[in-house]
């Protein structure tokens, strides 16, 4: 049976020359600093990204979880979107092992956090008010429905923070599709941030890994909360040559994932009592509403069996991300079994 995966660009599978590369790695121990290969793309994704140094880890959520335990102490305050990934599916790591309190501002539809209320929501130094000593920001931004902070939002909400002696996290899970999207580097998107981290195994297509970047001496500290967290891979320069394939040869197509993710939706819009605004897409990530009559996991299951592979919404939107997996076709293809099955349940046979 045909398949479409739109549940998520994590089930991407390496590439040829991925696999290939992750064959012939030269290794070493990477706890000693002697895997050349892991050392080449922590090297590499520095400079990408305008930083001093990078630091190899296992996940987005561990490059997370570690950027928060190494600006923070148990007991600060940690300023975060309230629709943001580390709020809602990092199973509260940085609160569970970092002692850190997560305070919300509100997201607006396009990812960003309101000025005004970053700076309403930064404690003064008061002996009952935990010190806030952190901003977290996302670019893109994944329950926004996959939009992007520019550079100069992301500029005026470091210089807001600095000023009031906060440091700033960067979760870019697919900072180089916010970058391609706006037709700008990476490096000048992550700039005025303290850390920045990328995802290796979402739209790059590599198969695990994710890497954290900032200071030198923020990475020292951090390497050592890795260690802590059990984050010492040894020769791990056999999934870290797939990264180095993925930074070689998987930027430059992400074009291609957003033209069909802004086909998807344009397709969905098309579709009687389906909410989507195509003009919204601007990356790889489509959310829709579905008519009231259309149970959304009923929906979903009914597409299952058709093979169209969806995540249950937690919420009124469903999410649709596009892939190097999914080409132009499989979206037609995808469309005409989602209009199907809305079709269906408007006549009654759901």
């Amino acid at each position: 049976m045909r398949i479409v995966d739109l549940r998520s660009d994590t089930v991407t599978l390496p590439t040829d020359e991925m696999r290939r590369a992750m064959y012939e790695a030269e290794l070493g121990d990477d706890c000693y600093g002697e895997d050349p290969t892991v050392n080449r793309l922590e090297q590499r994704s520095a400079a990408l990204l305008g930083k001093e140094a990078g630091l190899f880890t296992v996940s987005g959520t561990m490059s997370n979880l570690l950027a928060v335990l190494t600006h923070t102490r148990s007991g600060d305050e940690v300023i975060l979107g309230s629709e943001s990934h580390i709020l809602w599916y990092e199973v509260g790591g940085s609160s569970a092992l970092g002692g850190a309190v997560l305070r919300t501002v509100r997201n607006e539809e396009d990812g960003r956090l309101d000025l005004r209320g970053i700076e309403a929501t930064i404690r003064p130094e008061d002996l009952h008010y935990p010190p806030t000593r952190l901003l977290c920001l996302e670019n893109t931004h994944n329950r926004c429905g996959g939009t992007v902070l520019t550079a100069e939002y992301t500029a005026s909400a470091c210089e807001l923070a600095h000023r009031h002696g906060l440091k700033v996290h960067l979760d870019g899970a697919r900072l180089f599709n916010a970058a391609v999207a706006l037709g700008v580097s990476a490096a000048r998107l992550a700039a005025p941030v303290d850390s920045v981290c990328y995802c290796l195994s979402k739209s790059l297509s590599a198969p695990v890994g994710s890497v954290l970047c900032g200071s030198a001496e923020f990475i020292e500290r951090a390497r050592k909360k890795r260690k802590m967290l059990g984050g010492g891979m040894r020769q791990a320069g056999v999934i870290a040559a797939a990264g180095l394939v993925a930074l070689d040869t998987m930027i430059d197509r992400l074009p291609v994932d957003h033209v069909n993710a802004k086909r998807l939706a344009t397709g969905l819009s098309g579709i009687p009592g389906v909410s989507c605004s195509p003009e919204r897409t601007v990356t790889n990530i489509v959310m829709f509403g579905l008519p009231p009559h259309v149970p959304a996991g009923e929906f979903i299951d009914r597409l299952f069996e058709r093979g169209v592979k969806l995540n249950h919404p937690e919420g009124p939107r469903v999410r649709a991300v596009t892939h190097r997996m999914v080409e132009a076709e499989d979206v037609d293809w995808a469309l005409e079994q989602m209009r199907e099955v809305v079709e269906e349940f408007r006549a009654g046979r759901g």
